[in-house]
């Protein structure tokens, strides 16, 4: 698998996982699926993740990952899946409350939104069950713990 990753810190927060840690879990949830992928993540603070969630969710609030897929116009074909916009306060916020370790989360985070840039949902609960089967995989194929143990995410 070929992944070109575009990491953008647009945010100051402590203890950010390194390039290579989202390159890993990128290349975990998409090499299954492409040979060769592009996409960007980018660290927001919680004022850009809330105004993107109201403006494209309709949720004021910020929130842990978003994803935008990028659809290619008809007869172009790019390795651009899209992008990922991530939120370390939410996500820290999140791992002190279900008792995970910070870089973990955020590997869920990730491989979860890169899922989303792929066409995974959890809109209905097949989907969620399938969505969450492949996470769970994926995460413990990397040594992570089951995100969903307790059934409080």
């Amino acid at each position: 698998m070929s992944i070109e990753l575009d990491l953008q810190i647009a945010c100051e927060f402590e203890d950010l996982p390194s390039h290579e840690q989202f390159e890993l879990w990128a290349d975990k949830a998409l090499s299954a699926y492409r040979e060769h992928a592009e996409l960007t993540i980018r660290i927001a603070d919680e004022a850009e993740s809330q105004e993107l969630n109201s403006q494209y969710r309709g949720k004021d609030k910020p929130t842990n990952v978003l994803s935008f897929p990028f659809d290619a116009p008809p007869g172009i074909e790019l390795p651009l899946i899209g992008d990922l916009i991530i939120c370390p306060q939410v996500v820290k916020a999140e791992s002190i409350e279900q008792e995970k370790s910070f870089h973990e989360h955020f590997a869920h985070m990730t491989i979860h939104g890169c899922l989303h840039l792929l066409g995974f949902d959890h809109i209905n609960e097949q989907d969620a069950i399938e969505m969450e089967g492949v996470e769970k995989t994926f995460l413990a194929e990397l040594g992570i713990d089951d995100p969903y143990r307790d059934d409080d995410y």
